[in-house]
């Protein structure tokens, strides 16, 4: 009895101690609980407020298109007999694109000539016949006079010679006539070949040989020319307007104009090789979209660019003096506003607003808020508040974003 009521005082008391030690356990709290050590500041990644002088691109969207672009139509109605060219390949002006039937148009071209070789002979005689009642004329003038011809005579000389004038006359407005024909059947029988109006690429066939053309057809194909080739883009009226007050004067717009080095971002995000020039501006904003359209020229050489392609157009617009320079990244927006965290010398951190104005690459003109040589979080924004202590390291991407 007595080892068996020790035992259970022995279980009770090892009991009563796991219970106290759990009960301790709980109430002291543990090192992790604690969290860091008291007085530990975050590590956050900072970057100086730069100052220098940045270009200010504009960016806009464009359209390839050729310098010029000429419709080959049909002029006279026909049947096409041939095509002569290559689809998209490179043609002379004049070469010959598709060839119409001829012979019905040159056998107008026959009628013609032989109508005017008619009328030709008419006015040989004619002129023959004249000449003959002008000798009637001169030989019964001094007859009459002298009695020795009737004056009925000399008139009728008179009047026969005047007839052969007018059928001289006739004859002549007739060859002018036949001449004319003559002219139009050769510009029909020359329209039945369909060339090229200008050097360029030509396009694709919208008609097959053996199709009946006629004036009415629309376009049989189309010759673009594409060194240089022309790119179209557009400007909002603000940014016009805005250019204009800068240069005020026709002749200071159009100089700066030419002075502006156009870069173009092909679709697959490249830069082209060569620069452009500026080409003109329209002479009227768009009333639907609120933006004026502009155009310039890039060479092309090797015809690498073609009409309808999309691209970016790219230029400096501007200079920006003394600008201050920061990451955006270390720009925050809030509620429609922005703000950067300044670390001062003593490390703490002060919350700043901010006015921003054109982002550069990965950088961000601060237009109002920060000074120079001043440094901001760049990594580590969301670890701190005003007034925190923090320890502060270079930023490790400043170098890349630059």
């Amino acid at each position: 009895m007595i080892n068996v009521s020790k035992r259970k005082l022995l279980i009770g008391g090892l009991f009563c101690l796991i219970v106290i030690g759990l009960i301790i356990g709980a109430a002291r709290p543990s090192k992790h609980a604690l969290g860091a050590v008291p007085g530990a500041t975050p590590d956050v990644e900072v970057v100086k407020v730069q100052q220098e002088d940045v270009p200010i691109y504009g960016e806009y969207i464009g359209t390839l298109d050729g310098l010029v672009n000429a419709d080959v139509r049909a002029q006279v109605t026909g049947y096409l007999l041939k095509q002569g060219y290559q689809e998209g390949a490179y043609v002379k002006q004049g070469q010959l694109l598709f060839q119409i039937d001829p012979r019905p148009f040159q056998a107008a071209l026959d009628q013609a000539q032989g109508q005017l070789a008619q009328a030709k002979a008419s006015l040989a005689n004619a002129q023959a016949v004249q000449g003959r009642t002008q000798l009637d004329v001169a030989r019964y003038t001094p007859l009459a006079k002298e009695q020795a011809a009737s004056q009925q005579d000399l008139d009728n000389a008179v009047q026969n010679n005047l007839a052969a004038i007018a059928t001289v006359e006739t004859a002549k407005a007739q060859i002018k006539t036949y001449e004319a024909a003559v002219e139009t059947a050769k510009i029909n029988l020359e329209f039945t070949r369909l060339v090229a109006p200008i050097d360029g690429i030509a396009g694709q066939a919208q008609l097959q040989v053996g199709a009946l053309v006629t004036p009415a057809s629309g376009v049989v194909t189309s010759v673009s020319t594409v060194d240089p080739i022309k790119v179209y883009f557009t400007a909002s009226e603000p940014q016009y307007l805005a250019w204009r007050k800068r240069f005020p004067t026709e002749t200071s717009s159009e100089t700066a104009g030419k002075a502006l080095h156009l870069q173009l971002i092909l679709a697959d995000g490249s830069t082209y090789s060569h620069e452009g020039t500026f080409y003109f501006a329209d002479r009227q904003v768009n009333e639907s979209t609120g933006a004026i359209r502009l155009a310039g020229l890039f060479p092309n050489p090797g015809s690498v660019l073609r009409p309808g392609g999309y691209a970016k157009v790219r230029a400096v617009i501007s200079t920006e003096h003394d600008a201050l320079l920061v990451p955006q990244r270390a720009v925050s927006e809030l509620q429609g506003g922005y703000q950067v965290a300044v670390v001062g010398s003593d490390n703490k951190v002060g919350i700043r607003a901010v006015a921003v104005g054109d982002r550069v690459g990965t950088q961000w003109i601060i237009a109002d808020g920060l000074h120079a040589g001043e440094q901001v979080v760049a990594e580590g924004v969301q670890k701190v508040r005003t007034g925190a202590l923090v320890n502060p390291k270079p930023f490790g991407a400043e170098n890349k974003d630059r």
